[in-house]
């Protein structure tokens, strides 16, 4: 069988699936909402519907599998936090740091943490974000090789700067760059997990 694999742009509230059998989440965007995806599609990893950006869709289950758990591809992420980030904050998320994951406490791996300088280009959103005249915001990017449930979120929160906007901008080489401004592109290249 030839698979098929697609890079996307996941907009703000849209769930990382294509369908439901919850009968409360009915009248979510899902992602076949966005195009017509061969019926064996899936996500290679989630974005929560509250974060936004890149998506790899694939009708491989072994691709799926040696991105998320080998823990060799990596993802970045560009966070929007309350509030002026410091250094010695992005300093601990790099060396690790103890976050709660269903429940229970997990130390996260070093990771690269930046304070981004200026307000990266991303495409428009329909999230609300609250504006400088609330106080003040920046921006932080944090590179992964794992990626448990919210971890980003977690971490700015537990160096005390919630973040306001997250998107993913990376996953291995492809960036958002690469979708051209399109929210879906068909790719036939594939991640190196060397």
């Amino acid at each position: 069988m030839d698979h098929r694999h697609f890079l996307i742009y996941k907009p703000y509230k849209m769930l990382s699936q294509f369908m439901t059998n919850d009968r409360h989440q009915k009248n979510k965007n899902f992602l076949g909402d966005l195009y017509d995806f061969p019926t064996e599609s899936m996500a290679v990893g989630r974005l929560d519907e509250t974060s936004e950006g890149l998506l790899m869709i694939t009708t491989d289950g072994q691709l799926s599998n040696i991105i998320n758990k080998r823990g060799k591809v990596e993802k970045e992420y560009y966070a929007q936090v309350d509030g002026t980030i410091t250094p010695e904050a992005v300093e601990k998320m790099i060396t690790g740091m103890e976050i709660s994951i269903n429940g229970s406490n997990y130390l996260t791996k070093e990771c690269q943490a930046r304070i981004l300088d200026h307000q990266p280009f991303l495409p428009k959103t329909r999230q609300r974000v609250r504006d400088d005249r609330h106080g003040p915001t920046s921006w932080v990017s944090v590179t992964l090789k794992e990626g448990k449930f919210r971890q980003v979120r977690k971490m700015c929160a537990a160096v005390g700067f919630p973040v306001l906007r997250l998107a993913r901008v990376r996953i291995g080489d492809f960036t958002i760059d690469d979708l051209k401004g399109e929210k879906v592109v068909e790719i036939t290249e594939l991640i190196t997990t060397e």
